[in-house]
């Protein structure tokens, strides 16, 4: 089996530790163990065998993922090592060589990869900017089929931080529903909503779907590699089987921590803290574009630790960024990493600090291409 290059998260892994700012995190200034621990939490730590634990994950652990949803136990949940397991664990359980998919774009294209090296047939409708990152649903309609054994949803959306209103939300179901496809929602990002209003859930709103989710986003806690899969009982049991193939199960003192996370309580203050750093950063960005005569042009985001920006430089984006690397030792994601050109991602959840430095010297490069004032769109 042959599988592309995931370029986004090769070139992550090539620089991300290499540069003096690397402005590329889509997620939330993480947390250290002590801001995140009381001293009582701690020392529970130390006291905690070093074992294999209960591969699908604790009993505990799922129940506080499955109270994040309707109706829902710990039999509809699947701890797994980060979201990106849980993605790959779906898509080998629920999908077959020769089977044909409907692919949400611009998105996270790891789900793209995994598909296409599956023999699997990938059609992709797009978010329009014109519609302020809505679908064109009559895109949807036209490519959906009975050979439709999927509709895959990033929501809220990995880069532009949109996220679906209620009627884009209705008629996606509608079609699926019609054609009796799986609905898969990369649901990432909920609970990192700048106005503090939760993103309902794909899996309250229709029987055939299934969601991944996980901390490395919304919670700022990547480093624990907790993901988890959620959805019908028996869907679940059969990924439950397939991860018998990969990592078989996830740290046990990354379940534990994660458990005491995702309490209601510290739930609550982990997201306000996180959407407080995005308001604050996004703010400043606002402010900071000003300042370059409105050289780029975005649409705030709804939810997610990133702003995904237009430009009309004459320079692809790839260029740009590995420039920008190279010259001011700033590392910015490429639009073409989405298959959008003339677009950057910026990550906007970082220390503040640290992002007003980044910037700064991503405004002397821009003034270094472009002369005094840039070019406006």
């Amino acid at each position: 089996m042959q599988i592309e290059t995931f370029e986004l998260e090769r070139q992550q892994s090539l620089y991300e530790n290499r540069v003096s700012y690397n402005l590329t995190e889509s997620g939330v200034h993480p947390f250290t163990l002590k801001e995140l621990l009381g001293r009582d939490e701690i020392e529970s730590l130390l006291d905690i065998r070093l074992g294999y634990g209960q591969t699908n994950g604790s009993i505990d652990l799922r129940r506080n993922i499955a109270a994040l949803y309707s109706d829902r136990t710990e039999e509809n949940v699947l701890v797994t090592s980060g979201s990106s397991e849980a993605n790959f664990v779906a898509m080998h359980t629920l999908l077959e060589p020769g089977d044909e998919i409907l692919y949400m774009v611009p998105n996270y294209l790891q789900i793209w990869g995994l598909a296409k090296s599956m023999g699997v047939r990938v059609q992709t409708f797009s978010l329009k900017e014109e519609l302020n990152w809505q679908p064109d649903i009559a895109e949807i309609q036209e490519k959906v089929s009975e050979k439709t054994k999927m509709i895959v949803i990033c929501n809220p959306n990995n880069p532009t931080g949109s996220v679906l209103n209620k009627e884009s939300i209705t008629r996606i179901i509608n079609l699926a529903d019609n054609v009796n496809a799986y609905l898969y929602a990369d649901e990432v990002y909920r609970g990192a909503e700048l106005d503090g209003k939760e993103t309902v859930s794909m899996l309250d709103l229709y029987d055939k779907t299934v969601v991944s989710g996980g901390l490395s986003k919304a919670y700022a806690l990547p480093g624990l590699r907790i993901g988890w899969l959620t959805g019908p009982s028996d869907i679940i049991a059969s990924c439950w089987s397939h991860r018998d193939y990969t990592s078989i199960s996830s740290g046990l003192l990354s379940q534990y921590i994660a458990e005491y996370a995702l309490h209601p309580e510290k739930r609550d203050s982990i997201l306000e803290r996180n959407r407080s750093i995005l308001r604050e950063n996004l703010e400043f960005l606002i402010n900071w574009n000003e300042q370059q005569d409105h050289l780029f042009a975005f649409q705030s985001p709804k939810a997610g630790g990133m702003v995904y920006m237009k430009y009309q430089m004459d320079i692809s984006s790839n260029e740009l960024t590995d420039r920008l690397r190279k010259e001011k030792s700033v590392f910015l994601v490429p639009g073409e990493h989405f298959g959008m050109d003339h677009y950057l991602r910026l990550g906007i959840g970082a220390n503040q600090e640290y992002l007003k430095e980044g910037l700064q010297r991503f405004s002397k490069f821009l003034k270094e291409i472009n002369g005094e004032g840039g070019k406006k769109i």
